[in-house]
C-alpha cells in the first residue's frame, strides 16, 4: 500500500492532473480495485487505554492459543490476541468485553469492530501513537509521514476543483 501511495504521490501534483487522470487514479487505487478506504472518524475512540506508547512487541503471541502469526493488540486493555483467521480470540475479545478497537501487527491496520471498518491511523490524532509505537517496533525506524496531497487523495477529494 505505501508502494502505490508513494507512486500516486511521486507522479505529478494534482494540480497538474487533469480530471480524467484524476478518474483514472482513483479507479486504480479505489474501489474499483477492491482497496479499503480506511474512516477517518470513529465514535468509539474514547475506549482507547490511556497509555498507547508502551505496548506489546508485534512478535507477541495470541495470549490464549500461543499461535504466534495474525495477531491483534486491543486498544483498550492490550491483550494481544489472534485474528479470525487463526482462532477469532481478538473476535471472541469484542463480543465478551465489547473493546472494539484493535492494531493488527501483521500489517498495522487498525479495525473498529463496532463500525465494522478499518481507520486510518495516520491521520487520526488518538490512533497515531500506537501506530508510530508498533511501526518502530516492527521495523525499528519511524515511519513515514505522508504528505497532504496524498492524504487528499486517499479522501477522494482533490485540490483546485
Amino acid at each position: 500500500m505505501a508502494d502505490k501511495e508513494k507512486q500516486v504521490c511521486d507522479s505529478s501534483s494534482s494540480h497538474d492532473r487533469s480530471k480524467e487522470e484524476e478518474e483514472d487514479l482513483m479507479a486504480l487505487y479505489g474501489s474499483d480495485s477492491g482497496w479499503v478506504e480506511a474512516r477517518t472518524h470513529c465514535d468509539h475512540l474514547g475506549i482507547l487505554s490511556s497509555d498507547l506508547t508502551h505496548i506489546p512487541t508485534p512478535d507477541t503471541p495470541c495470549n490464549r492459543c500461543h499461535h504466534p502469526a495474525e495477531n491483534w493488540l486491543c486498544l483498550s486493555c492490550k491483550d494481544v490476541l489472534c485474528s479470525r483467521f487463526i482462532n477469532k480470540h481478538m473476535l471472541e475479545h469484542y463480543q465478551q468485553q465489547n473493546h472494539s478497537l484493535a492494531l493488527s501487527y501483521s500489517d498495522l491496520s487498525v479495525w473498529c469492530f463496532s463500525c465494522d471498518s478499518y481507520l486510518d491511523a495516520q491521520v487520526m490524532p488518538p490512533l497515531r501513537p500506537v501506530y508510530e509505537t508498533a511501526y518502530i517496533l516492527k521495523f525499528g525506524e519511524a515511519p513515514p509521514f505522508r504528505t497532504i496531497e496524498c492524504l487528499q487523495l486517499g479522501d477522494g477529494s482533490s485540490s483546485g476543483n
